[in-house]
């Protein structure tokens, strides 16, 4: 079964602040912004820039909302794991929140609008010549594969998982390579 984002979830534009964000010590909103999503499409909430500003209960993000990034060469999405508190997604990104929990799982819809099949959809519908841009329209456009819900928790886990492994690996070499350099210049100086 396939159905498309805009029947799983609602996609909102984000935050478009008019100047630039002047950090408040005191401030009560915190800002997510494009630096807060580190490569393993989870949003960083560790330094969010807190703003002092009014904003309506709606433009607020919440644990399980997905922020998507529209611009630029990567087209993939993060997922809010934690409560940010009162946080708001700034533009160009945008906040993709589930509303069919009987359908879909946000770590399954982000896992799944990283893949293949939907980044070819993507990249082939982005707009500009310089700088790549996919719109809310072609975001909500995007025709997900729905298993089951069982399927699509083991498929996160799984993913998950092979994302450790190539961590761990990278570790790996990254240490061998160490321990061989070392090796051969104690050779090369006779030891």
């Amino acid at each position: 079964m396939k159905a498309k984002i805009k029947n799983l979830a609602m996609v909102q534009m984000g935050y478009s602040f008019r100047s630039r964000l002047e950090a408040s010590k005191g401030g009560d909103v915190a800002v997510i912004q494009m630096k807060d999503l580190p490569d393993e499409n989870i949003v960083d909430c560790s330094e969010l820039v807190k703003i002092d500003m009014k904003v309506k209960e709606h433009h607020l993000a919440q644990r399980g909302d997905l922020v998507f990034r529209s611009r630029g060469h990567v087209t993939t999405a993060a997922i809010l794991l934690e409560n940010p508190g009162r946080a708001v997604v700034a533009a160009p990104l945008l906040r993709i929140r589930v509303v069919k929990q009987d359908k879909i799982i946000p770590e399954y819809l982000c896992w799944f609008i990283g893949q293949r099949d939907a980044q070819i959809f993507l990249t082939s519908r982005a707009k500009g010549t310089a700088q790549k841009m996919i719109s809310k329209q072609t975001i909500e456009n995007l025709e997900v594969s729905l298993p089951s819900l069982k399927k699509q928790k083991n498929i996160v886990e799984l993913a998950d998982l092979s994302l450790q492994e190539q961590k761990i690996m990278s570790t790996l070499a990254k240490k061998r390579e160490q321990h061989i350099s070392t090796r051969l210049m104690q050779i090369a100086k006779g030891e």
